[in-house]
């Protein structure tokens, strides 16, 4: 059975990067559509970004368009998000997950996704 980990998310200051990545356990992901999603305390969890099997991202938050990148490396079985001018809305948990069927390249939110990560916490001040 796969399991994802996040790792990391730390408390940085406006306007600064940081890259998430998640590393998956188990088996392989590289046939597997990945996604981030992200909770806020008190809000529901929001759908960041999904990047292909095969590389290609695939959805990005209008909130995040332009600010972030998502990207894999299938040889690490670990995928990535990079986070540049970073702000405090920006806080939040942030999960990454497997789409629950291999080699789609459609999803739309978190019933698409199946196998979940703890979560990583990024706090972003002002």
């Amino acid at each position: 059975q796969v399991q994802v980990v996040e790792s990391g998310g730390k408390l940085v200051q406006a306007g600064d990067s940081l890259r998430l990545s998640c590393t998956a356990f188990g088996r392989t992901v590289s046939g597997s559509t990945m996604g981030w999603f992200r909770q806020a305390p008190g809000k529901e969890r929001e759908f960041v970004a999904a990047i292909s099997w095969s590389g290609v991202p695939l959805y990005y938050a209008d909130s995040v368009k332009g600010r972030f990148t998502i990207s894999r490396d299938n040889a690490k079985n670990t995928v990535y998000l990079q986070m540049n001018s970073l702000k405090p809305e920006d806080t939040a948990v942030y999960y990454c997950a497997g789409a629950r069927n291999m080699w789609v390249t459609v999803v739309r939110g978190e019933g698409d996704f199946g196998t979940w990560g703890q979560g990583t916490q990024v706090t972003v001040s002002s």
